[in-house]
């Protein structure tokens, strides 16, 4: 096809008409977006730095997530655990009410104040102390010599005698029956060798049970169940730090930064808590509780130190990551974003602009059209 000619105040006019149509294109795109920069061909330097910035912050955004997830884990835990700490304190209140109830089995205490484990006296070496429960017998062999301690272990490690040994708060040996059942101390050793222990041979007369303790002692039990099921319920969003799992919290895209937080357990078992022992029928039995529950509350205490200072961790590095994703974002904004008022007066000036090549272009036609008169 054939050019079609047009003079040159036509194609001036025409231009200049062209020309103010693609900035006001132009223009009412960067109304519409809000930015001036929206592709590589508007400015390939200033668009690559922005997105680079834009998919910082989106990477970031996803970090940010995950850590508001291991925020709430922590959260959650730290309320966990302090619910195992009150079920701690309660067994400890019904262990101290037990002991607070008078033994009634067959109990025999020292006479000698002030023993300690390792207090030794001297016994004339293969002499035997006995003690039995009627059924089972525990023998302590001396070597020459004998210390509270022996006779306590030789005691308390004999398997299924119904007897247990201890010192009372002012030191004095004690010897208690876990039932209904006699206590009998014997042996080859002299009466005098004895007497160095407070102790005498003899038989102490069969007891009863203390039914209070034996229903605190039930009581105990159920709390200590409770103890296994509140730490293995302590899940939140499939992790469980009070039962053996752990949290990894990355805080950059790249995960070279992050936190691991080791998990715990903190079952009965885990915490050191034996289920009640003789029905707690002696006080050997529930001061070994009470000291396993105080071991227990310190290492709960200590935990709970320690998640809390996690917890504050991640909390330090969600707000840094909020605003660290609000800063590249608003980076990003800067190098883009367009000055609406600035644009607006581009779209009055180029609206009239555009009016006036209109009329131009029509004054410029109005020559070709007194040629077409005067064909007419």
């Amino acid at each position: 096809m054939s050019s079609i000619l047009l003079s040159s105040s036509v194609r001036s006019s025409l231009y200049s008409l062209q020309q103010t149509n693609d900035l006001l294109s132009s223009t009412q795109n960067r109304l519409a977006t809000g930015k001036k920069v929206n592709s590589a061909n508007d400015n390939p330097t200033v668009f690559f730095a922005a997105s680079a910035l834009s998919n910082r912050a989106a990477d970031l955004n996803n970090v940010f997530d995950g850590v508001v997830a291991a925020s709430k884990v922590l959260n959650s835990t730290s309320e966990s655990l302090s619910a195992i700490r009150d079920l701690v304190t309660a067994a400890q209140s019904t262990a101290r009410n037990a002991l607070a109830s008078t033994a009634t089995t067959a109990r025999t205490t020292g006479s000698v104040s002030g023993l300690t484990g390792t207090s030794s006296f001297a016994v004339t070496a293969a002499r035997t102390i006995i003690v039995n429960d009627g059924t089972t017998t525990a023998t302590i062999t001396s070597a020459g010599a004998v210390t509270t301690q022996q006779i306590i272990d030789g005691v308390n490690n004999t398997a299924n005698l119904r007897v247990k040994a201890s010192l009372t708060a002012d030191g004095k040996l004690q010897l208690e029956a876990t039932t209904a059942n006699a206590i009998t101390i014997g042996g080859t050793i002299t009466a005098p060798e004895l007497s160095q222990f407070g102790l005498t041979a003899g038989v102490t007369a069969a007891g009863s049970l203390n039914t209070t303790r034996s229903s605190l002692a039930a009581q105990f039990d159920s709390i200590r169940s409770q103890i296994d099921q509140l730490a293995t319920d302590a899940t939140f969003n499939g992790t469980n730090l009070l039962n053996g799992g752990s949290l990894r919290i990355s805080f950059n895209e790249k995960s070279t930064s992050s936190l691991s937080v080791a998990g715990v357990t903190n079952t009965a078992a885990g915490l050191g808590i034996a289920a009640s022992a003789g029905t707690f029928q002696t006080d050997k039995d529930l001061n070994d509780a009470l000291t396993s529950l105080g071991n227990s509350l310190n290492t709960l205490r200590t935990q709970a130190s320690v998640f809390a200072s996690n917890t504050n961790i991640v909390t330090i590095r969600q707000d840094f990551t909020r605003s660290m994703i609000s800063a590249l974002n608003a980076a990003s904004d800067s190098l883009t974003a367009a000055d609406t008022n600035e644009e607006g007066a581009n779209m009055l000036a180029l609206q009239t602009r555009q009016s006036l090549s209109s009329t131009a272009l029509s004054l410029a036609a109005q020559a070709d059209q007194t040629v077409l008169r005067m064909f007419r």
